[in-house]
Formats: structure tokens, sequence, C-alpha cells
């Protein structure tokens, strides 16, 4: 194998898995918040309320400073080095001000940050491959024309756009295919495969909210959301290879992506308590897709033991998630007993992978974007609306004293017979350094709490219980329509995500 990089080109979009991970969210806030399962965005008068329902700042009638902090455990996860199955983690910091009008209104205002997403994860798989390989799927990829064109000389050269070629295609290219000079292209079977990565890093959410209410039964709440992303993974990819005329034993391929950006979003929410005298609260809330500028970069090597060929490259592109909508119940019994319910939903098929317009190397640049007809179209067949449920209830058996316990499920966002199409012509397409692919199934989230209150302070508990199912494959399969031999299947791997969390909040009101 010989030395191989590709260079950087001034405009991307990116590919659909890779832009789920950074735009699904967590159960993740206050420890109160948590331990209800998420279902207090009709009650309100809770921080983590502001990146759901803002109208819930509204309900506050004292000012509050609270934090959390807290511990990530993955259940069942195997040890690598890129990783480490157990994490702490500071989720949330933020404040409310409340000003006194007349007629028993208030006008608040309200600052948060929170932890949407905690990337801490440890994915490992492996399983027979019966002759498939990666560097086949990349050779099939050439033989089909979808990666260079041969010209009468016998020799390949790049088609235009040279977009349906990825990293590893072009490495297993210039040091597989064509290692020997001689103008073939070959490929090598593999007998199994081994597979682990660690995703680390978050997704962290700054809300600035204004919310009040009108003689306490109307409350509106506005929140502006911006967010930051530091995403990173490491990960191994290693195959066995069958007898080959190389006697090459094994192929491994390291890929290391870093993604990091910015978002914005708004969110409106509005709850009413229909009847004067009855504690009943129903409300509905809206949230803008979050309008992603985000910069990817990734190493990526291959090596069979004795060279290595490696790629590098750093690209800037645009993603804007889809709306959410969503509807809450709130009930108090008392003042010993709180009920919540909520019911979002966010039609992810319309997420937006955007390429950027324009380049930075020139003085002529402009930040403008345009969508990815190709990668959406794939998006649209590959991921589906999600309802999200939350339940969960708040009971005082003394005012100093509270026990929580609560819900969420949400639904599966990936279409069964969705996969990471390899052959899109797409710059996300281009840039991708990974093959591997996996369908998430639903979400189930249990959570418990307990909290105490001494004066002005209080000290909140949580504990959730998070259970993800999944389907990993390595790379997508490939059926030739003439010859059995050059067909490409692979078995699906069932993989879990697991997690316990513990948080701890401490406030003060004043």
């Amino acid at each position: 194998m010989a030395f191989s990089a590709i260079l950087v080109m001034p405009v991307a979009a990116q590919e659909t898995y890779e832009n789920a991970k950074v735009i699904t969210e967590d159960l993740n806030g206050t420890a109160r918040y948590v331990g209800m399962g998420g279902a207090t965005d009709a009650l309100g008068a809770d921080i983590s309320t502001i990146s759901t329902n803002p109208a819930g700042i509204g309900l506050f009638r004292h000012s509050k400073v609270e934090a959390t902090a807290g511990m990530v455990t993955q259940q069942d996860a195997a040890k690598y080095s890129g990783g480490d199955a157990t994490n702490l983690s500071f989720d949330q910091i933020g404040v409310v001000l409340t000003t006194k009008g007349s007629n028993g209104s208030f006008l608040n205002f309200a600052f948060n940050f929170h932890k949407s997403k905690n990337f801490d994860y440890i994915l490992s798989a492996d399983s027979k491959l019966n002759n498939a390989s990666q560097n086949k799927l990349s050779y099939m990829k050439l033989y089909n024309g979808l990666l260079y064109a041969q010209g009468e000389d016998g020799t390949f050269y790049e088609k235009e756009p040279f977009v349906t070629c990825n990293q590893l295609d072009d490495i297993y290219f210039r040091n597989l295919f064509y290692a020997a000079g001689d103008g073939l292209a070959y490929y090598y079977d593999a007998e199994d495969y081994d597979f682990d990565r660690a995703h680390s890093g978050y997704v962290g959410e700054y809300d600035f909210n204004i919310s009040g209410n009108i003689h306490d039964r109307v409350y509106l709440g506005f929140t502006l959301g911006l967010h930051d992303v530091h995403y990173l993974h490491k990960g191994d990819y290693t195959e066995t290879m069958m007898p080959n005329p190389e006697d090459i034993k094994t192929l491994n391929v390291y890929d290391e992506r870093r993604i990091k950006g910015t978002g914005v979003s708004l969110k409106f929410g509005a709850t009413v308590r229909p009847i004067e005298y009855s504690p009943l609260l129903i409300g509905v809330n809206i949230s803008s897709p979050v309008y992603y500028d985000l910069k990817s970069s990734n190493y990526t090597e291959v090596s069979d033991g004795n060279y290595t060929a490696y790629a590098e490259q750093a690209y800037e592109y645009k993603v804007y998630t889809p709306w959410k909508f969503g509807a809450n119940l709130g009930y108090t019994v008392g003042n010993y007993l709180a009920l919540g319910a909520s019911y979002e939903f966010s039609d992810y098929s319309r997420t937006d992978a955007r390429v950027n317009e324009g380049d930075r190397y020139y003085y002529d640049y402009h930040d403008t974007s345009n969508s990815d007809e190709y990668m959406n179209r794939n998006t649209k067949n590959t991921l589906k609306g999600v309802s999200t449920i939350k339940v969960g209830a708040e009971f005082k058996p003394m005012p100093e004293m509270a026990i929580r316990a609560g819900y969420n499920y949400v639904s599966p966002m990936y279409e069964k017979d969705g996969f990471k199409d390899g052959t899109i012509p797409s710059y996300g397409t281009y840039y991708a350094s990974a093959t591997d692919y996996t369908n998430w199934e639903s979400t189930n989230r249990l959570t418990f709490g307990m909290g105490w209150r001494w004066g002005q302070v209080n000290l909140d508990l949580a504990y959730q219980y998070s259970m993800t199912s999944g389907k990993f494959t390595p790379f997508m399969n490939y059926r030739d329509s003439e010859y059995e031999d050059f067909d490409i299947i692979t078995n699906e791997v069932k993989v879990n995500n697991k997690r316990h969390q513990i948080l701890c909040t401490l406030g003060y009101t004043f």
C-alpha cells in the first residue's frame, strides 16, 4: 500500500446518519424535571420548561437560581481505550427573576444552560462477513462507474462531479485496487469484522426567556435558544481477510471525527387555566427549527499491518432541524399531589442538509446555502416523524419533602429499511469517512426522584434509566444483477444503549 490523501473542497453538506446524531435530544435538566419524566411543561415553575414550554416560566412567583450536576454510566459497555463507560457531567445552571404587576400578574425573565444532548457512548459490534468486505463495496462502486470513469487507454480518471466517492473509496482505490499499476481493479474478501467506537461531547443550549401571566389564568412565554455543538468520535474497524495474493491478514480502519458549531432557535408557549377555580392547566408549545452552522473535521487511516494510507479534511455546512409541536396537561390536588403529561411531535424526515455556497479562500465569499436535494431525498426515506410521550407525578407527604416518578417514551426515528447510501451524488457522501450505520428503535425512560426544602434552599435528586435498542450494519448491502459473486450481504447486529443517570440539583429561592 502507498501513501494517499484527499484535498479539502470548499462546499459541503453532511450525511443523514451523521446529522441525526446532532439533532436529537436527551431528557435532561433539573433533578425535579427529570424525576417527573419531563412532564412539568403545563405545571411550570421549573426552570427546565424554558426549553420545552416557555410559558412554564410564567408560573414562577419568586426568583430562583439552580444548578445541576451528575453522572452518566453506560450499562454493559465494552472496554475501549477511546472512551469511558462512566462520566461526570455538569448538566444545568439557571436563574429566574420575577417582577410583580397589578391584578396578580407577573413579568418574569430567565436564563438557563442545560445539556440537551450528551454524546458519551461506546458502540461495539462484531459478526461474520461471509466474503463481503468494505473494500469490495468500494470496488463495486468503481465497477458500476460511480467512482471513476475508464478511458480508452484503460486508465481511470475522476468523474465530474466527483461526489459519490468517499474517503475510504479513494484510499482503497489508490492503495488496493490500483497498487500494482497494471490498470486492473480488484478487491479482497473478508471473513469477519470487529468494531469499536467511542462517542463523547455534548450539545449545550443557552436559553433566554421572557414570560408572564394575565390574571393568573393565561401564561405566555418566549425563549431564544443558542446551541453549542461539541462532538467527537474515535473508532476502530477491523476486518479479518480471506486468503489473498498479498497475504494481508487484516485491514484496520481508524476514524476520528469532530463536529463543532452553533445554532439558534425560537420557542413559543402558552398555558391556560380554562376554569377559574380549577387546578387544571392546558398548554401548547412550538419550537422553530434549530438553524445549525457546523464544521466537521476528521482523520481516517487504513492499515494492512505493514503500510498505512490516510486522509484528513475539514469542511463547513448547515443543518436545519424540523419544527416541533407539543401539547401538555397539568393538574394538582391540594398542596400534596401534582400530575403532568406531555406529547411532542417532530418530523425528522424534513431535516434539511444544506450546501454552503462560496469559498472562504476567496475574498468574494458569501455565507449562503442551498438545500442538498439528493441527501434530503435520502433523509426522507431514512428518517420519520417522532412522537414523545411524557408522564409524571410528584407527591408531597409533608410540605418539606417530595417524591417523584415519571415515564418517557420516544418512538423510532429510523425507517426499518433505512441505510447509509454511499452512492448518493452529494458532498455529504464525498466527505464521509465511515460506512457503518445503526437504525435505532424506540427509547424508554424510567425516572424517579426526591426533593427536600429547608427555608429558601432546595435539594433535589433524580435517577433516570434509559434503554434503546438498534440494529448495526458495517456497510450497505449490494446485490449484483448478473453475478452472485459480486453480492455484498452483511448481517444486522443488535446493539443497545442502556444508560443510568444520577442528577443532583441545588437551588435557592429569593
